[in-house]
């Protein structure tokens, strides 16, 4: 009765509104002629339009005790994408693993001076890999490229194990992700497909496969991060971060940075779709499930919060965040780790403030370093700014070009936070 009801109200519903204004034409053209017909006609017709435009399909649901219609119909946005997502990030935090274990790790340096390692390759092979088979006509925003690796075969062959080895139990899983990659000179190809330039029109994915390298390479905390943006707008996001404690409620403390992988309770997937929220669930080799429904802190007193910087003093401006957090009042101790884990856990309320400061005027942050946890936070109850109060902006290309530093907090302190920050760097 429920699904004759719903079906009849959303499919016959542009048929009422034209008989209706049919009727009412043909009404008033056999009508006897009166002092101006055609105001009464439109004023009518305007009437019946609004009453009409007023019964929308949640209203009609609920007054029919229907309360599931809207909520379906939203949670259904993006669910493919979603669970590729999902899959994706945690087979490749599969072959992270992998690596992480081994002391040498296949680390080479790229033009910027930066680490890259054999994780990386792999884990991009792999994202996209999924990516393409699920979505053809998607572009990728990644950081890494394969040319070193054409010219370095004893690293790609290496590279080459690492993905044949990283899979899911899961055998529907895996086959939605397509299986595995079929080749060494496939994983190639698959590596070299981020080289999307990003921009606001279209289907684009920001991949970073190891956020945080030097963390990874120390042992420490790093993430693989994954999200889709649709026009410049991020609508999904997902981090893989293998040495963070599976438990929500577990505080932040000085020595999470340099956790253990694989140690017993390691190991969050955490996600987000535009409008439904943020999750977090064990990052396994199994099937995901729905996960369990995350939340920024309810901290009241700013003084109070648990900040979060990054461990590289090239990352952030660490004398700043200390003369934000006297201005504050904060007296704890900031909690340094590597890569996206931070935005994770503000968005869990784990940690409460999470302050990336820039360190160099011509500095211009890398979308795929933000893209997921910005939304993570955001649809976890959060607020994620630029020093400037702006929204980061990620229709701009591969970088961050309308923005400068990032501020993630809980929505009810932002505002004190973000004051703070501009009073600090206006001084300088």
């Amino acid at each position: 009765m429920n699904f004759f009801k719903t079906t009849h109200f959303l499919y016959f519903r542009p048929l009422l509104v034209v008989c209706s204004i049919a009727f009412l034409i043909i009404a008033l053209a056999l009508a006897p002629r009166g002092p101006s017909p055609s105001s009464l006609f439109k004023f009518r017709l305007s009437s019946l339009v609004s009453q009409l435009n007023h019964l929308n399909p949640s209203s009609l649901a609920s007054g029919l005790g229907i309360t599931s219609l809207s909520t379906k119909a939203t949670s259904m946005a993006y669910e493919k994408e979603l669970r590729v997502a999902q899959l994706a990030v945690a087979r490749a935090s599969i072959l992270t693993k992998l690596v992480f274990h081994e002391k040498a790790k296949g680390t080479v340096s790229k033009d910027d001076k930066s680490p890259v390692t054999i994780g990386d390759f792999g884990a991009q092979a792999l994202i996209i890999a999924a990516i393409k088979h699920n979505f053809p006509e998607d572009e990728v925003v990644g950081e890494e490229e394969a040319s070193s690796l054409r010219e370095q075969k004893d690293l790609s062959a290496k590279i080459w194990n690492l993905v044949k080895e990283a899979k899911l139990s899961d055998p529907a899983s895996d086959a939605l992700l397509g299986g595995p990659v079929p080749s060494e000179d496939a994983m190639l190809t698959a590596i070299d497909q981020g080289n999307s330039a990003g921009g606001s029109k279209g289907r684009i994915w920001a991949l970073d496969p190891i956020d945080g390298t030097k963390g990874f390479l120390r042992g420490g905390q790093y993430a693989v991060c994954l999200a889709l943006m649709v026009d410049g707008d991020v609508k999904v996001g997902v981090l893989g971060c293998p040495n963070l404690p599976v438990d929500d409620s577990a505080p932040l403390t000085e020595d999470i940075g340099a956790a253990a992988t694989d140690a017993e309770g390691k190991g969050v997937l955490f996600s987000a779709v535009q409008g439904q929220g943020a999750t977090s669930q064990p990052l396994t080799r199994g099937a995901v499930g729905a996960g369990q429904p995350i939340h920024v802190s309810k901290i009241s007193k700013v003084s109070e919060a648990v900040m979060c910087e990054s461990v590289e003093p090239g990352h952030s401006s660490k004398g700043d965040n200390a003369l934000i957090a006297q201005l504050l009042g904060i007296t704890g101790k900031p909690v340094q780790m590597d890569s996206q884990a931070k935005y994770g856990s503000v968005a869990r309320g784990a940690g409460d403030l999470y302050l990336r400061l820039p360190v160099r005027k011509d500095y211009v942050e890398k979308i795929w370093d933000h893209a997921a946890g910005d939304l993570i936070v955001r649809e976890a109850g959060g607020q994620v700014t630029d020093v400037a109060g702006k929204r980061l902006d990620f229709s701009r290309g591969r970088t961050l070009t309308e923005n400068k530093g990032v501020i993630a907090t809980p929505a009810n302190v932002h505002a004190e936070v973000l004051k703070a920050v501009q009073e600090v760097l206006s001084a300088k």
